[in-house]
């Protein structure tokens, strides 16, 4: 059976990229179709992939700056050639559900969240202090256009899966369909617990508006403490210039080194709502509790409570109400006061093996085939 996998960029790893990884062993040589490939920038699981880029790939500066074609992606993605394929997957959190099936061929959908940058983050996006005047005058047509075209093209797809509650939930609030939930893997083998923690905190993320480290950056100001950020993004140089010397920027770091700097974290720090958020999980994996926004994916993945609040059974870290610095720094606070089971913080990573998630998708797979 020839299987298409269609994924929105390869530009990095991150946690959409994590999933791509997992779903490529569970078929034979399958395909990937993308907007904008920038070789070596993802594993080389990946990479060992033939791997197929859009018009997109050959525009100028496309590969740093792809962000800014926002408007063409639905052309480019429509445009792929899906035919000779018995199967179409997308993993999709922008463009890549709109791709075309052949006629009779089953297109499944691993929905990240529907294309957030014209729903519920068009502000963060496109707002003011986040766009230029020219292009907060634009986008509203544009976003427009986009949302009618996103909701149109669900039709293409025969089976949703999202990777979370909250994001099914999205998924029927903006598309009008059902999706049942298989989450994300985390291989937590990889990870493991340092003797003794250091004092810094930790966050891993993508540097873009939705994330939220801005309101990170304002609470560790305020704080004094040590705040490690590691990754990059359009926000990178904003975010810096808005930094005390107590917050350190790394950039993009290997594999090994982050899951070092988890190890020795004091905790790992949520500060936006995530759709689901393997980071922290593969923080707990590493024994790091987490200080997380109490919306979103952390709901699913963090057992905590509010900041004042007595922990639950089983806590693996601290929740905070309102997206501002305040409530964050007053989290962090909280959650220096409390102790946490390194074991515990384990077991409940666990939940979301990758042997799990080859299980799930495999039985949603033959149910898909059959139909």
């Amino acid at each position: 059976m020839r299987v298409a996998i269609v994924h929105d960029w390869l530009t990095g790893m991150r946690g959409g990229e994590r999933v791509l990884e997992a779903l490529l062993p569970i078929f034979d040589a399958p395909e990937i179709f993308t907007l904008i490939h920038v070789p070596g920038s993802v594993s080389p699981a990946i990479e060992a992939h033939r791997i197929h880029t859009s018009f997109i790939n050959s525009l100028p500066g496309a590969r740093s700056l792809y962000r800014s074609y926002l408007p063409l992606f639905p052309a480019a993605v429509e445009r792929f050639d899906l035919s000779g394929f018995d199967l179409v997957v997308s993993s999709s959190h922008c463009v890549a559900h709109g791709a075309r099936a052949p006629d009779g061929v089953p297109h499944l959908c691993y929905c990240h969240t529907p294309m957030r940058y014209v729903w519920d983050q068009y502000s963060p996006y496109f707002g003011p202090g986040r766009a230029s005047a020219p292009v907060r005058m634009l986008m509203p047509p544009i976003a427009g256009w986009l949302r009618r075209w996103d909701v149109e093209t669900t039709n293409r797809v025969h089976t949703f899966i999202a990777n979370s509650e909250h994001v099914r939930t999205r998924i029927a609030r903006y598309w009008r369909r059902d999706a049942s939930v298989i989450y994300p893997p985390v291989d937590h083998s990889r990870f493991h617990a340092a003797e003794k923690r250091d004092a810094y905190y930790l966050i891993v993320s993508a540097l873009v508006p939705y994330k939220r480290i801005d309101i990170a950056v304002d609470a560790f100001n305020r704080l004094g403490r040590r705040l490690v950020i590691v990754g990059d993004g359009p926000e990178l140089m904003r975010l810096q210039n808005r930094a005390e010397a107590n917050i350190l920027f790394r950039g993009q770091l290997p594999d090994e080194e982050v899951a070092q700097l988890m190890s020795r974290a004091r905790a790992f720090v949520l500060p936006g709502e995530e759709d689901f958020g393997i980071a922290a999980v593969e923080a707990q994996a590493a024994g790091a509790p987490v200080v997380a926004l109490a919306r979103g994916g952390a709901l699913e993945t963090v057992v905590g409570t509010l900041a004042g609040e007595d922990p639950p059974p089983g806590a693996t870290g601290v929740l905070f109400a309102e997206p501002t610095a305040d409530s964050l720094a007053e989290a962090v606070e909280w959650f220096e006061r409390l102790r946490f089971d390194r074991a515990v913080l384990r077991c409940n990573a666990q939940r979301f093996a990758p042997e799990r998630f080859e299980r799930e998708m495999r039985a949603a797979i033959d149910r898909v085939l059959a139909a």
